[in-house]
């Protein structure tokens, strides 16, 4: 098998195993993948370096694919209804500068895919004494990162209206720290509540507008 075969083989492969196993990590996704191509069930003789995987964007190119042959229109309507849920979200959690990062930002929502929001505060209990008036049901968790040479602990509140929703603590000075995206490496998509806002009216106007008539979401019961 020459070397663009074999990538393509191993994207399309780590694709299907994050859209219909879950798989939540590329890295997981692309070994399990060589694994169950060419490990011990595969072809005997075949051999693969690290550098003969496929990049992260090869396999989300791939899952993409995958997205529109099996949910087609149904995709754009999850999207709606995400970006909704999202938009409301955020309006309540104003105090904490609420921005929309990951697929709901991007447009590459998925079946299984989250709302994934960063959130600032300088006190965890101060802001999950927050959602619990609110009267949501949360749970924190933490989660150690590799930064540089350093590890590093954050705090995550996971809830969900429908879809998961998960909130990344971060202090307020980290507001104005650029990520970085692990599919391409340019600067991660963050939006502010009036920036989704501007984007639902260019790409959803007349569900957007039927939403702000009667606060209805157009398709939410698909999903309920």
């Amino acid at each position: 098998m020459k070397k663009l075969e074999l990538r393509e083989s191993l994207a399309l492969e780590a694709a299907r195993l994050m859209y219909e196993e879950g798989v939540e990590q590329y890295f997981d996704a692309k070994r399990l993948a060589a694994k169950r191509l060419f490990g011990g069930q595969g072809e005997k003789n075949m051999r693969y370096r690290p550098q003969d995987l496929p990049s992260n964007g090869e396999i989300q190119a791939a899952l993409r694919q995958i997205v529109q042959y099996s949910e087609g229109e149904l995709n754009q309507v999850r999207l709606f209804v995400m970006r909704v849920i999202a938009f409301e979200t955020m309006n309540a959690l104003i105090p904490f500068k609420p921005r929309l990062i990951g697929s709901v930002s991007t447009g590459h929502v998925r079946k299984g895919s989250d709302i994934d929001l960063h959130v600032f505060t300088e006190s965890l209990e101060d802001i999950e004494t927050y959602i619990e008036q609110l009267g949501w049901r949360f749970k924190t968790k933490q989660v150690t990162v590799r930064v540089s040479n350093d590890y590093k602990d954050y705090s995550h509140i996971h809830c969900k209206r429908i879809f998961p929703i998960e909130l990344s603590i971060y202090s307020y000075d980290d507001i104005r720290v650029t990520q970085r995206s692990s599919t391409d490496g340019k600067p991660i998509i963050r939006l502010k509540p009036a920036a989704l806002e501007r984007l639902m009216n260019e790409q959803h106007h007349s569900e957007w507008e039927n939403y702000l008539a009667t606060g209805e979401i157009e398709g939410i019961d698909l999903f309920q």
